[in-house]
């Protein structure tokens, strides 16, 4: 039996970490708190992907590796596999989850009586957070990635996040 950390601790340590990141160690430079997030990231994907491929060969191609990332790793960290991978076959790849699990729980409320506008920079501030708690899964599959030696740069796009209307 594999060692399990609880869904909510995960979602606390992820939350009070881009929040002390963000607020207090990097208030004016957010940049930089991202940077410092996604490293995070990078350390703990580099880590679980040498737990996870300890007892396997190692992978003849890059797609192989792309697809153990998308079934057993993706299913180790988030109880799923992936919904879509997509590729260019020139080394690019997109991999799709429709529910990723560390964002189910968070909304920005858009409702009128709670100060939502249409407003550009308010939107673009909620962009900014939301794609805050991004940095760390995305450097945790660039970590991975790099342990199975494929250097890459990973990026994350939300189309959009639950919300109350």
């Amino acid at each position: 039996m594999g060692r399990e950390v609880s869904e909510s601790c995960i979602d606390s340590l992820l939350i009070e970490m881009v929040s002390t990141y963000c607020n207090r160690f990097y208030a004016n430079k957010p940049e930089l708190a991202a940077r410092r997030i996604e490293a995070i990231g990078y350390q703990v994907g580099h880590q679980l992907s040498e737990r996870y491929t300890m007892e396997r060969p190692r992978f003849s191609d890059h797609l192989e590796a792309i697809k153990f990332i998308c079934k057993d790793f993706w299913s180790e960290l988030f109880k799923k596999q992936i919904d879509n991978l997509k590729t260019n076959h020139r080394g690019t790849f997109v991999l799709q989850d429709n529910r990723f699990r560390w964002l189910t729980r968070m909304s920005i409320d858009q409702s009128p009586e709670n100060g939502a506008t249409e407003e550009p920079s308010i939107m673009a501030d909620e962009k900014a957070v939301e794609s805050m708690h991004l940095y760390f899964p995305c450097g945790i599959i660039r970590g991975a990635l790099s342990n199975l030696g494929i250097p890459c740069a990973v990026s994350a796009d939300i189309s959009n996040l639950p919300a109350c209307e």
